[in-house]
């Protein structure tokens, strides 16, 4: 089989047909390109092929090129949808190529590509899930700098900002972005960096032209999309990277949707400070919007219970990128509270519940692809906002000082005048889609209104001039039929052809009837004939006529879909307060977290008996907490809950505990678990040691860390020790907010340090049968259990006998946890030299610091080699 280049090369050798889409196909060679033809959406050759794999379609042929059958491929375009969801979702990129023309009999009907689809460009609620976003991303990057910017065309969100080029704070940026898909330079040639993003982020990477990015131009490319003169007003003016990389955000957007952005009206700036910190480990381990397995629960699904599609997107933004502003987070919890307080939390969410997708709706009227029922939606949102606004009123009145509810109640707006015009143009249930026609209503277009009558009513019409000629004429046998070749004709027979009026004009002699047409017949015909597509084409028009109107009332509309969105999310962490108990946290500038009678809100939800609550204490003095007990006893539940409740917080949540004080906190970090990564080569342990050292190493007094047995995937000396060597860098040089499970009993003697205390989970042991308490007391804990949590598990009784053997063996040569007096002896024989040295790994050497000192600018060729020679010398 020919190649496609080779194809290419010999066009004319194809159909006019095949021609036409080979010279299609080489402006997106790239793309599966969805050809329209007739009822269907056709792939050829390698498009063919890889569509037929993908979607498990039947691979047939048409035709020949090169004397071979041409692959072809095809699904309904009426169930288009479907596959081009399935394909998107792999990420793959699909042309659509629609018919443009009309249908002239001489070659090929005029086509073109009216929209490309992307992972990152999507706004259609077939292809997206109501709660997934898709974001688009692009990154400028430029001497050790980046610019960063997203974009998501479903709701017009768009943002941008700068940070140091640090490969992990890039990963927490871009996991905090959730990415679909992901632009870069295609000049940036540095693998190491594309490898980097890959590794990163699951998502396609597609490589745009150089000039997209550059920065001379980006500043004009925004301004004019933004409609402003400088771009000072957003605070971007001094961001030149971050200009480049929004500007070829809105360049690939332009280019994909083949149309204007009109609802992209406004940029946002985001500093990496205002948020908490959270690696893409410590998303995960704690299931903040996906679960570790299969048909787990995340933190997002047990907290959304949104009444609106774009409440539950802000929500599950809101849990991915906790705030670290106080005075945001005191606003939203003021109105939480006031919900409460005045039992009004459902009284807004009743409105709410009738509110669809506006925002994703929006977005769609502003591209042009909206649909007849989008509009029903918009009318349906207007119809609802009296009410919300009325439910509104007396929480209003009775908390004038929460800005944050009169602000949201101002943006929600005025529509009624919008809603009588949507009800007068759109019927009351209009179809999917538009080529059908029946989707404005009766009388809001009187030469539709007229168009629809002669088509509806064209028998009674001909049975009135029937009527009407039989009188005129007096020959009671006149008829007026109709019939395809002729078409409509008053007929008189042979004998009475003589007494025709005047104006009757002869339009076919038969053997024993004249057909005739009259002017007015003539007019009524060509209005019958073309009234169906006149009338469907003046629906086109009107309808086009609507969705400008709604274009002049976007950024009014975009407001209120925000409002009701924010509306949502309050109204639903204060519904998630009355129905689970939490309470509201406070916030205070004294580092610490103090957590009375805390519950994990998942494990609280799935857990038919009653939760056991925990406290937690941590603060400038007691900044570490070594926890010792048997597995399953909740050690990592008491962690988690902890992260989670703080995270909750910060995202200005009610929260599980009975009460809740916090200090700054500026990252979130986990070491819980792992598993082999065998596509980089990593085994547990490495694993386990990777993400160890990116905590000593970023970790900040501020941080929140939770460290999960570490060491354990090694030797039990080699385990301790490093154990022990991280609790002390934790405690003593990043004097970070720490808790530390561990089954290394011999760490517990770490809690004579006044800055480390031990906690243990508890547990009973009776004939032989653990009792798991999960209550977390002060003190280290006194036996592991693990043969009864062995047991428990379900471990077959000789091989419990067996290990209990053993376990007594080892008692007696003390092989077992070590006393006291051992484990002081264990501690002392590392010397405060060697203790110094683990603790500050990060101190540089004094070669490092030469190094670091070197002037280069300052220096001649001849200087430099010099230097070189010394440092050398002394290594």
């Amino acid at each position: 089989m020919s190649t496609l280049n080779q194809i290419f090369e010999n066009i004319a050798a194809h159909t006019p047909m095949m021609q036409q889409y080979l010279n299609v196909k080489i402006q997106h060679p790239h793309s599966l390109l969805f050809y329209r033809m007739g009822d269907f959406y056709e792939l050829f050759f390698d498009d063919a092929k890889k569509a037929a794999k993908l979607l498990g379609i039947t691979l047939t042929h048409r035709g020949k090129s090169g004397g071979d059958p041409i692959p072809m491929a095809g699904v309904p375009h009426h169930a288009a949808e479907g596959y081009l969801a399935r394909l998107v979702k792999r990420g793959e990129t699909v042309a659509i190529c629609e018919q443009v023309g009309e249908v002239t009999g001489k070659g090929p009907v005029d086509r073109q590509v009216v929209r490309i689809l992307t992972p990152g460009t999507l706004t259609d609620d077939a292809l997206l899930n109501s709660t997934q976003t898709s974001n688009l991303v692009a990154l400028s990057i430029k001497q050790n700098q980046v610019g960063i910017a997203l974009l998501d065309l479903s709701s017009s969100l768009f943002k941008v900002q700068h940070i140091e080029f640090k490969p992990e704070l890039l990963s927490i940026e871009l996991s905090r972005l959730m990415p679909s898909e992901i632009l870069i330079d295609e000049d940036l040639i540095d693998e190491n960096i594309i490898d980097l993003i890959k590794k990163q982020q699951e998502c396609p990477i597609t490589k745009r032209p150089n000039v997209d990015f550059n920065v001379k131009n980006a500043h004009k490319t925004l301004c004019d999309q933004l409609n402003v003169s400088t771009l000072a007003g957003f605070g971007i003016d001094h961001l030149p990277l971050a200009q480049a990389a929004a500007a070829a955000l809105i360049h690939y957007a332009k280019e994909t949707q083949k149309t204007a952005l009109p609802h992209i009206q406004a940029i946002q700036v985001e500093q990496s400070q205002d948020f908490i910190a959270l690696d893409p480990v410590t998303r995960r381990n704690l299931e903040i919007v996906e679960p570790l397995f299969e048909h787990g629960t995340s933190l997002f699904d047990l907290v959304n219970d949104c009444q609106t599609a774009m409440g539950a997107r802000l929500l599950r933004r809101t849990l991915m990128q906790p705030l670290r502003d106080s005075a945001i987070l005191e606003q939203r919890l003021d109105a939480i509270r006031h919900m409460l307080e005045y039992d009004h939390e459902n009284n807004i969410r009743a409105p709410l519940k009738h509110i669809g997708d506006i925002e994703r709706v929006l977005s769609r009227v502003a591209l042009g692809t909206a649909r007849p029922r989008d509009l029903v939606l918009i009318r349906q949102a207007c119809a609802q906002l009296p009410e919300l606004k009325h439910t509104l009123e007396p929480l209003l009145r009775l908390t004038p000082s929460t800005k944050l509810l009169h602000y949201l109640a101002q943006e929600i707006g005025d529509f009624e005048s919008l809603h009588h015009y949507l009800l007068a143009a759109i019927v009351e249930t209009p179809p999917v889609l538009l080529r059908d026609g029946q989707v404005i209503a009766e009388g809001f277009d009187p030469e539709l209104d007229e168009l629809r009558k002669i088509r509806d009513h064209a028998g009674q019409f001909l049975i009135d001039l029937e009527v009407k000629e039989k009188q005129a004429t007096g020959i009671n046998t006149l008829k007026i039929s109709y019939n395809r070749v002729s078409g409509y004709y008053i007929e008189l027979s042979r004998a009475q052809a003589e007494q025709a009026p005047t104006h009757y004009i002869r339009r076919q002699t038969l053997k024993n009837v004249e057909r005739y047409i009259t002017p007015e017949l003539k007019a009524f015909e060509d209005k019958v004939l073309s009234s169906e597509s006149r009338a469907l084409a003046r629906e086109k028009m009107l309808f086009e006529q609507i969705l400008e109107q709604l274009r002049s009332h976007l950024g009014q509309l975009q407001c209120m879909s925000s409002a009701i969105a924010q509306l949502d999310v309050l109204s639903n962490f204060a519904h998630q307060a009355r129905l689970n108990h939490w309470t509201q946290p406070d916030f205070t500038v004294e580092t610490g977290i103090h957590i009375t009678a805390g519950r994990h809100p998942v494990v609280e939800s799935l857990n038919k008996s009653p939760f056991t609550p925990n406290n937690t204490h941590l603060d400038h003095q007691h900044r570490l907490a070594i926890i010792t007990g048997p597995n399953m006893g909740g050690k990592s539940t008491f962690m988690r809950q902890t992260a989670l409740i703080t995270l909750l917080a910060h995202c200005g949540s009610f929260v599980p505990a009975e009460q809740v004080l916090l200090g700054p906190i500026d990252r979130i970090f986990t070491r819980i678990g792992s598993a082999d990564d065998l596509s980089t080569g990593k085994s547990t342990f490495m694993v386990e040691m990777t993400e160890t050292s990116q905590i000593l190493h970023h970790a900040t007094p501020q941080s929140l860390v939770l460290m999960d047995e570490v060491g354990r995937g090694t030797s039990t000396y080699d385990g301790l020790s490093l154990a022990w060597a991280c609790v002390l860098d934790l405690s003593k040089r990043i004097k970070c907010l720490c808790l530390f499970a561990t089954h290394y009993f011999e760490l517990t003697e770490l809690g004579s340090d006044p800055n480390i205390d031990n906690y243990h989970v508890t547990a009973k042991e009776i004939n032989g049968n653990l009792i798991l308490l999960h209550k977390v007391q002060t003190g280290p804990a006194s036996q592991s259990h693990g043969l009864q949590v062995a047991k428990l598990a379900g471990i077959p009784n000789n091989v419990i006998k067996e290990a209990q053997k053993k376990l007594k063996l080892l008692e007696k040569q003390q092989l077992s946890m070590p006393n006291t007096a051992q484990q002081s002896d264990l501690f002392s024989q590392i010397e405060p030299e060697v203790l110094e040295k683990v603790i500050h790994i990060e101190t540089p050497s004094r070669i490092d610091q030469m190094v670091r000192e070197l002037d280069l600018d300052d220096m001649t060729p001849k200087q430099a080699l010099e230097r070189l020679y010394d440092l050398k010398s002394k290594l």
